[in-house]
């Protein structure tokens, strides 16, 4: 429990949020670029490449979740 209070997993599904529609797309991302690592032949910069990406991808939509658990929802603040 952090001094906000403890973490809501329903705070993750906020569909009029639009920080819960970036982190689908990154989820979608996510999807092509393991697609990519796994069934296309890449010389060692293009393996280089989509794995930066895939990491950075990873992080940014843990930051965003991070994000989305930790705030209130838009409607709620102003109860």
């Amino acid at each position: 429990m952090g001094a906000r209070g403890p973490l809501k997993w329903s705070r993750l599904f906020q569909p009029r949020n639009p920080l819960f529609w970036m982190i689908m797309a990154l989820n979608g991302l996510s999807v092509v670029l393991s697609w990519m690592a796994q069934n296309q032949s890449l010389n060692t910069l293009g393996w280089i490449l989509v794995s930066v990406f895939l990491i950075s991808n990873a992080l940014m939509s843990m930051w965003l979740g991070w994000r989305l658990l930790r705030e209130e929802p838009p409607g709620k603040q102003d109860r």
